[in-house]
């Protein structure tokens, strides 16, 4: 059994980019310039497993579902007797008994695919961008995507509210961060296809290929068109990066994914963090996708005494909540000055840390709002497929919710696509300012 600690990348809806729309190079699309609620599918472009906030062995599924008739599975099976499928079954039958093959591409689908598909369908009628089944084919490449097993560019990507394809964060030292794709480009065309109106599964599998071939794309950034081609490869993402600048007496540590040893590594850091006599701290969240709930609530027990409330998971009254709270000794010292660095690629296990340290008023948010994946998914083997399904939302120590458009930063700071490619950092720069003045 597998749980989810999502953004969630939220907010979905039915709404597309127009038919037959051109965006020229320059050229403001009203579609394009309003606010990207950005929502995560997790159809995960990664060569990774903890995107999201992976937690494994959380609960099992008697503990979720308890009604019976039960199958094999653990699933109740027993119909709905206040739902009529009259319809349903009159769709069924016209569509086996008129429906004729036109063209190349047409299908006549087995009655298990039909079953699959209806089953699919059902699932998206909640319009929950994290609640999405998998029948068998999909389901194991969806479990290859949490164990690693492929090659790709590594970038997380999603949906926008307007449907848009969008990149939700490029991981550092990847093949698609060192072609220059952004957090926030939208993804117009893949390999000269346009993306209009596909989901986040089909673009997947466009972008994946053996490794050393190379995959294009028109993305949408800024007003303008951009190209960029990127070489697949299958690379191991650094975790964590620290260092002392002895000009400014800054200590920075930057986090790059919540992984299983994240929080071995940080202990690691915040030692030599001590070791090195500053009391200026930087941690850098920008672009962390999250990853294991456990290494996030870890992390935080170096800044919050034990016992205080680090997030906790609410489920609207289906079950009682469950309190993650902090079981370090908060042993950074009190005259430690902090601030945390977010972007729109902050997401999940990033958010549930820089949440609670913003709550707690242990550190200053610097940066761009964060990404607001605040769920929590289970996923649940179905005969070969599998549901993920959204059981539960993140809430912060002062009961914010993460999935209401994420994380506001205390001090707002851009950085542009000119600032990334003139090497400009201004979000580090008034992060060390602020440090060095209060303000």
């Amino acid at each position: 059994m597998l749980h989810f600690s999502h953004m969630d990348m939220n907010n979905l809806d039915d709404d597309g980019i127009q038919g037959g729309e051109d965006v020229d190079a320059g050229t403001t699309h009203p579609r394009y310039t309003s606010k990207l609620y950005l929502g995560i599918l997790f159809a995960i472009v990664l060569a990774i497993g903890f995107a999201g906030g992976l937690r494994v062995g959380a609960a099992t599924t008697s503990d979720i579902i308890s009604s019976i008739p039960l199958l094999g599975d653990g699933l109740s099976a027993k119909p709905d007797q206040n739902v009529n499928f009259t319809d349903f079954w009159k769709v069924y039958n016209v569509l086996n008994d008129r429906f004729v093959e036109t063209h190349a591409s047409t299908t006549i689908p087995d009655v298990k695919a039909k079953q699959w598909g209806a089953i699919q369908g059902l699932t998206s009628s909640y319009k929950d961008p994290y609640t999405v089944f998998f029948p068998p084919e999909e389901a194991k490449t969806f479990q290859d995507d949490i164990a690693g097993n492929f090659g790709g560019i590594d970038v997380e990507i999603g949906l926008s509210k307007e449907s848009i394809l969008t990149v939700i964060a490029p991981l550092k030292g990847t093949p698609g961060e060192r072609a220059g794709m952004l957090a926030g480009d939208l993804i117009l065309t893949i390999d000269g296809k346009s993306t209009e109106g596909i989901g986040t599964d089909e673009a997947v599998k466009r972008i994946r290929g053996p490794k050393g071939t190379t995959v294009t794309f028109t993305l949408y950034r800024e007003g303008k068109n951009v190209g960029v081609s990127v070489v697949r490869d299958t690379i191991q993402v650094p975790t964590i990066d620290n260092s002392l600048d002895s000009k400014t007496g800054v200590y920075t540590i930057a986090l790059y994914q919540f992984t299983a040893n994240s929080a071995n590594l940080f202990d690691k850091a915040i030692a030599d963090f001590k070791n090195s006599g500053s009391k200026k701290l930087i941690l850098d969240l920008r672009g962390n996708p999250g990853g294991y709930l456990d290494a996030a609530v870890a992390m935080a027990g170096h800044f919050l005494p034990k016992g205080a409330v680090v997030v906790t998971e609410d489920y609207k009254g289906k079950e009682d909540n469950k309190i993650h709270r902090s079981e370090g000794a908060g042993s950074i010292p009190e005259d430690v000055k902090m601030v945390v660095l977010i972007n729109q690629g902050s997401a999940s296990a990033s958010e549930i840390l820089a949440g609670a340290l913003q709550d707690t008023k242990k550190a200053t948010l610097i940066g761009n709002r964060s990404f607001g994946k605040g769920s929590v998914q289970e996923l649940i083997d179905v005969n070969g497929g599998s549901l993920k399904i959204t059981i539960a939302r993140w809430l912060t120590p002062a009961g914010r919710s993460i999935s209401d458009g994420g994380l506001t930063p205390d001090i707002k700071v851009d950085r542009t696509s000119e600032d990334f490619e003139a090497k400009r950092d201004p979000q580090m720069e008034r992060a060390i300012l602020f440090l060095a003045s209060g303000k």
